[in-house]
């Protein structure tokens, strides 16, 4: 009779930690897709996704915002350039009108890198992947593909 009794309750605890568990991965997978539905990680570009267009297309679809000179981290200052890919034409004309906007992001990531964060190929990639990442949720017609600099001047004091 003891030995029936505590086989139920083992029975019991094994299938509430069980419950639990199951739970436990449910309410995680939920929260995970919740905090970033578009599935992005870090500094990742993994979700825009690229076809290949003609040199008249992305000339078409390229905005470019010219000589943005603002200080860095600390007492330096940068001056510096972009060609902006968009994915369609109505990506394009709302990043237009979004000009504004897309100056602040820019100047807003910029000044929160050092001058030895910006340098090199890495500096530029950081820079890039950060703009993507940071003005794609304000597009609504389309996506920013690509981030080129096309200018960069650096003035340390």
């Amino acid at each position: 009779m003891l030995k029936n009794k505590m086989l139920q309750w083992l029975i019991m605890i094994l299938i509430a930690i069980t419950l639990i568990a199951l739970a436990s991965f449910v309410l995680w997978d939920y929260l995970d897709k919740r905090s970033n539905p578009a599935g992005i990680t870090g500094n990742s570009t993994e979700s825009v996704q690229t076809k290949r267009l003609s040199a008249k297309q992305i000339k078409e679809q390229t905005v470019e915002i010219k000589d943005i000179v603002t200080n860095l981290f600390g007492d330096d200052y940068v001056k510096i350039s972009f060609a902006f890919e968009l994915e369609n034409n109505s990506a394009k004309e709302e990043f237009e009108l979004l000009h504004t906007r897309v100056k602040s992001i820019i100047v807003q990531t910029l000044v929160d890198l050092t001058a030895d964060q910006i340098r090199g190929s890495k500096g530029l990639d950081l820079i890039s992947t950060t703009l993507i990442n940071k003005i794609n949720p304000i597009l609504t017609k389309g996506k920013l593909t690509r981030v080129d600099i096309t200018d960069i001047s650096i003035d340390i004091n």
